[in-house]
């Protein structure tokens, strides 16, 4: 082999390592995310906020401010999409939040 049809082989093999190495970072990002876990109602921060999982059950003597129709897929602060059973949330850095859940701090999403 010349040196001149090696020099193409190897950029061939550095940009499909390169390539590779993305979608592996990549695929390591997004199982994290699934397996994230989500927060325990009894968690300090959680019950410091008043979250529920299903924001039908929310102490509305203690937090009159929860309204009906309110949960944390309709929250600003909420992660994933609407339709997601459960999504990221600032106030519980790596953990998910339920979709169904509310918590005092819930915002309206713009």
């Amino acid at each position: 082999m010349s040196k001149t049809q090696s020099v193409p082989q190897r950029r061939v093999f550095l940009i499909g390592l390169t390539g590779g190495g993305l979608m592996l970072g990549a695929g390591v990002h997004l199982q994290a995310r699934a397996q994230a876990k989500l927060v325990d109602e009894k968690d300090a921060q959680a019950a410091a906020l008043g979250y529920v999982a299903d924001a039908g059950k929310t102490d509305t003597k203690k937090y009159p401010k929860y309204a009906t129709g309110q949960n944390c897929a309709n929250c600003a602060l909420y992660q994933g999409k609407a339709t997601d059973a459960a999504g990221g949330c600032p106030l519980f850095a790596g953990k998910q939040v339920a979709g169904k859940g509310w918590c005092s701090a819930w915002a309206k999403k713009a």
